[in-house]
């Protein structure tokens, strides 16, 4: 018997849809220029003050009694803390909405989300960003409003992305066997994990990003070739 069709694609962002370099030179340093008057500005804000309250305990249980400077050092590690991620989503937002920001989603990425989402395929996010941060990067990407081409998002909130559960808990969130979903990713311990759930996977290796090829998994260079690759529609020049 042959594999199984392809019914729904989860994709990552940095280094797959988007520029690696954007996260980590544009993204990153607004976050943390801004953390300090953001924090100070949001203090009496609820859902600033929980997400503090969070960043806090992880901090003090580092032996760090202070958080602002634990946010920073986060971020220029790029820790996987879902605390940061949500703060950082919302200094993003303010970014976007002053429009300081622009997300950037690569063209062939944007045709093919375009085309693929309108024939039918539910296509869905996964990326250690909060989900508000994920569509604020598709709603303002340089070619035009991209979240109507996503069914759902799934963050840190659904589990690590080096853990194969986490990728179990998305098939059965999106209500597909794994064996129909494909991941697409740059990074080969994600790739590895959601394999391991029983997805199929294939790794975005771009030249400008500096992606290492894994070695294990079926490896090209953009979208389109992940369209030829597994029977997906390839867009034509007036897509």
């Amino acid at each position: 018997m042959g594999e199984a069709a392809i019914r729904a694609l989860v994709t990552d962002i940095e280094g797959t849809t988007s520029a690696i370099a954007f996260v980590k030179e544009m993204l990153f340093p607004f976050a943390a220029s801004r953390i300090d008057s953001f924090l100070e500005a949001n203090r009496n804000v609820p859902e600033v003050q929980r997400l503090v309250a969070e960043a806090v305990e992880i901090a003090a249980a580092e032996g760090d009694n202070d958080v602002r400077a634990a946010l920073k050092r986060w971020i220029a590690t790029d820790r996987k803390v879902t605390a940061l991620k949500a703060l950082q989503g919302l200094i993003w937002q303010e970014g976007y909405r002053s429009g300081e920001l622009k997300g950037h989603v690569y063209p062939d990425a944007a045709a093919c989300l375009r085309l693929w989402a309108g024939r039918g395929l539910a296509i869905y996010v996964y990326s250690s960003g909060s989900v508000a941060a994920q569509k604020l990067i598709f709603g303002h990407a340089g070619q035009g409003d991209l979240t109507p081409c996503f069914r759902g998002y799934f963050d840190t909130t659904t589990g690590p992305k080096l853990e194969a559960a986490s990728y179990r808990r998305i098939a059965e969130a999106i209500a597909t066997p794994p064996e129909a979903v494909l991941f697409l990713s740059d990074h080969a311990g994600e790739l590895d994990a959601a394999r391991a759930a029983g997805l199929r996977t294939c790794q975005l290796v771009r030249p400008e990003d500096g992606t290492r090829l894994a070695g294990t998994h079926p490896a090209v260079p953009d979208f389109p070739a992940v369209a030829r690759l597994f029977g997906l529609p390839v867009p034509s020049a007036t897509d």
